[in-house]
């Protein structure tokens, strides 16, 4: 099982240069893990990439019709104490943005307080960095 934060479940829902890379990693292990505010960060970084004018309205649809269908089967980790407590932490120990700071939080509520030997995929540096920092082995492997 790997959790996954929201810049490796992007990629999944529109064509990106990871893309290739996180089917891989969904195929090789179907069961995800997500914070609850996942798809609130995907359906987001469609709206900009809509705006901006990398995606049409069609796109994003498809992309939110294939998000729903990710959320029907991943686990989430739900708004509590422990996690919002976490994100405090996180924010203090590694410097991470609030969203960010919430992703890791709950990846450390979804291992017990114990991420040796758990997955997480990201492909935010910042956030690579603190998730492996407490333990997480990062996924996926990007080469160079």
């Amino acid at each position: 099982m790997i959790f996954w934060d929201a810049s490796a479940v992007l990629p999944l829902c529109v064509q990106e240069e990871q893309s290739s890379l996180v089917r891989d990693l969904l195929l090789g292990d179907p069961a995800m893990v997500v914070w609850w505010g996942t798809p609130i960060e995907c359906c987001s970084a469609l709206a900009r990439l809509q705006r901006e004018g990398h995606l049409d309205q069609q796109a994003v649809s498809r992309a939110v019709r294939f998000l729903d269908s990710l959320r029907a089967d991943w686990s989430e980790i739900v708004p509590s104490h422990q996690v919002r407590e976490g994100a405090l932490r996180c924010i203090s120990v590694h410097g991470l943005k609030a969203a960010d700071s919430l992703q890791l939080a709950a990846a450390m509520v979804w291992s017990n307080y114990r991420p040796t030997g758990h997955f997480f995929a990201c492909f935010d540096k910042r956030l690579q960095q603190a998730a492996h920092n407490e333990g997480f082995r990062i996924v996926p492997i990007v080469k160079g």
